[in-house]
């Protein structure tokens, strides 16, 4: 790897980051609030990000008692009363994740296994971040599951981190946080995710669709800037930053009771309208296992 210095870190990165001041747009993140998000450094962001990202900002990090990704669930219901339909056991999941343990297996669409073994060698396992599981046997000893609440002085929370490592390889599977917002180009507030990478961030908008049979369906897709979708964001100074809708990236993660007791839930990713990445989950609360 070629290293350019603290500043711009190494050359992939920065390369990236061009890419996205080059063709993404100019934006004020006072005014686009939406897009903004804890910031990686140009070494890596770990398993410890949130801990001194919470120091740098004056949050106490919580790790104790029941903690969801979302603490009110209903938020989502702002414009959405089909939000109050949902299986109670996905409610109970979003907002006690802490209480469930995790097992993941993946399926990659062979097209596309050896790009996905090129972007680790390149950007993941370097960054401790982003590290999908290439095959079933990186999953196969399941995974570590944090719920870290960042609360404000006041005791309000902030902003909640999920990070979830590998036993197998102790590799950061995802290291990010959740919150829900409302974007320009949706009537009712999204679930939002922010990666955290080299002076800047990964973000997911995905709005919420409900099925009749109580189960909850996020999806991260949109045609224009400000709609729902996948953003990579780039920080500069002075509250600026260049943002870039990557309309081409898609995904569905479906959310639903299965048998007694476990959750699951089926992640499909597509690029270019190509399926190349399923995830599956289950989930089961710790005190049944």
């Amino acid at each position: 790897m070629i290293w350019l210095g603290e500043k711009r870190g190494n050359l992939s990165d920065w390369v990236t980051q061009s890419w996205v001041r080059t063709t993404g747009r100019s934006i004020s993140l006072a005014e686009h609030p939406w897009l903004d998000g804890p910031v990686g450094g140009t070494r890596h962001i770990g398993s410890r990000f949130f801990e001194s990202y919470a120091a740098d900002h004056g949050l106490a990090v919580v790790e104790e008692g029941a903690r969801g990704l979302l603490p009110n669930f209903m938020l989502l219901g702002n414009g959405n009363p089909a939000i109050a339909t949902i299986a109670r056991e996905v409610r109970d999941f979003y907002e006690q994740t802490s209480e469930f343990g995790l097992d993941v297996w993946s399926e990659w669409h062979g097209l596309f296994k050896p790009f996905g073994k090129v972007l680790s060698t390149i950007f993941s396992c370097r960054l401790e971040q982003l590290n999908v599981p290439l095959s079933s046997l990186d999953s196969a000893r399941g995974m570590t599951s944090r719920v870290l609440q960042m609360r404000r002085p006041d005791g309000s929370i902030a902003e909640t981190a999920w990070v979830r490592e590998l036993h197998a390889t102790g590799k950061v599977l995802y290291a990010g946080s959740y919150s829900t917002c409302s974007v320009p180009g949706h009537p009712s507030p999204c679930v939002k995710v922010v990666f955290p990478l080299p002076n800047g961030n990964a973000i997911v908008l995905m709005k919420v669709e409900v099925s009749a049979d109580g189960s909850m369906s996020l999806r991260s897709i949109g045609d224009r800037f400000g709609d729902p979708g996948f953003y990579f964001v780039v920080h500069g100074n002075g509250g600026r930053a260049w943002a870039r809708h990557v309309r081409s990236m898609t995904e569905l993660i479906h959310v639903y009771p299965a048998e007694q007791g476990i959750m699951r839930t089926d992640h499909r990713l597509w690029i270019w309208g190509i399926e190349f990445l399923r995830l599956h989950y289950r989930m089961l609360r710790r005190a049944a296992s």
